[in-house]
């Protein structure tokens, strides 16, 4: 299996921020967030800096999602007043499909997408037609296919780039099958399916480790930092930026070097 074997690079601890040019005025009530995340490892990380926020002045909370979609709505609408769950490639693909202005408050961390098998245990091995499945929204979708060019399974087309599709392949001499499938779901078919490419934040829940576990790993060269994600005009409120110093913190960065010892999770400040 080829390891991740480097972090980030330090140009990806600070996005440029994402969205319309010309900022409105926060929304963010003063001395209260909400925040919304996918359990693992995102809302953990997000319980993990409650007090010391609270030491500040600011009560968080944190909304549990098991989706892509629904946050992002969520903080559109105003209901939650970030997320905390997705990439920024994600969210501008986001913003240009809804016409929302979602922007990047601070990068935190990257999860590399894996290539996983419960049927084999070497790229290798996997056979003549196997079937793979891959994340079917169209930014993840575009990742997971680079990934399996990484690995020297396919190639696609230069000007794919990180929305390639299946119809992108121009070369596939295993001819693998491609399913697409919900990302939250790929867990569940990985005993259907030859092999899975599946995110971080599906993977590390449903037990699997990047570097025991994966066929394949996403190496350095990853753009797909999660970040977290506020309303155009709310990136500066206080109340955020407190958040994202908190998150970019020496506690945040030990405690994922401890729970993710084989690289599932890889801190970017």
């Amino acid at each position: 299996m080829k390891k991740l074997t480097a972090v980030v690079s330090a140009a990806l601890l600070v996005f440029a921020f994402a969205g319309c040019s010309k900022k409105s005025a926060s929304t963010i009530q003063k001395g209260v967030l909400k925040v919304g995340a996918t359990p693992e490892p995102h809302a953990e990380i997000l319980n993990l800096v409650k007090d010391d926020l609270k030491a500040e002045g600011i009560d968080l909370t944190v909304v549990e999602f098991t989706d892509y979609v629904t946050p992002n709505d969520a903080v559109d609408a105003g209901d939650i007043d970030a997320n905390y769950f997705q990439h920024l490639p994600y969210m501008d693909s986001f913003n240009k499909e809804k016409g929302y202005h979602l922007v990047n408050a601070g990068g935190i961390h990257v999860e590399p997408i894996v290539l996983y098998s419960k049927k084999v245990n070497k790229l290798e091995e996997l056979a003549d037609g196997a079937e793979i499945a891959i994340p079917n929204d169209p930014t993840n979708e575009g990742r997971a296919l680079l990934l399996l060019q990484a690995a020297g399974l396919i190639s696609l087309k230069a000007e794919a780039g990180i929305t390639a599709t299946p119809l992108d392949v121009t070369e596939n001499t295993k001819n693998l099958k491609f399913r697409e499938i919900e990302a939250a779901s790929l867990p569940r078919v990985l005993g259907d399916v030859d092999a899975a490419v599946i995110n971080g934040n599906y993977a590390i829940p449903a037990g699997l480790s990047a570097e025991k576990d994966g066929l394949f790993v996403e190496g350095k060269e990853s753009p797909y930092v999660n970040i977290i994600a506020v309303n155009d005009g709310n990136q500066d409120a206080p109340e955020i930026k407190a958040l994202v110093k908190a998150l970019q913190s020496e506690k945040v960065r030990e405690w994922i070097k401890e729970k993710y010892p084989n690289n599932e999770v890889v801190a970017v400040f």
